[in-house]
């Protein structure tokens, strides 16, 4: 049986797209936000390679800024590229969703 974690590891992008979209964020702000939706599984370990490879294919733009306490961040927004991806990504989310739940 599959756990939670590799489960997440199909859709870790979509969702971190999803916490971008909402508005520019950095790392671990992000990990908060998934937790806040129930994804307590997330890890840094787990989220800065998709961030790097999501940066490498355009998906995001990255600006280092000053933090109120400690080094810079690297905050993320998406690019247009990222906002198709998104959208592609829940289209391709309903329908499997959808087809899970018929199933189940």
């Amino acid at each position: 049986m599959a756990s939670s974690s590799q489960m997440l590891k199909g859709i870790l992008e979509g969702c971190l797209l999803a916490v971008i979209e909402k508005g520019e964020t950095y790392g671990y702000e992000m990990i908060e936000r998934l937790e806040e939706y129930g994804f307590h599984m997330v890890s840094e370990g787990s989220i800065y390679p998709v961030l790097i490879r999501m940066q490498k294919e355009g998906l995001v733009e990255t600006v280092m800024k000053k933090s109120p306490s400690g080094p810079k961040r690297k905050y993320y927004t998406l690019t247009e590229k990222g906002i198709k991806e998104l959208a592609e990504f829940k289209e391709k989310w309903l329908e499997l969703s959808s087809a899970m739940n018929r199933l189940f």
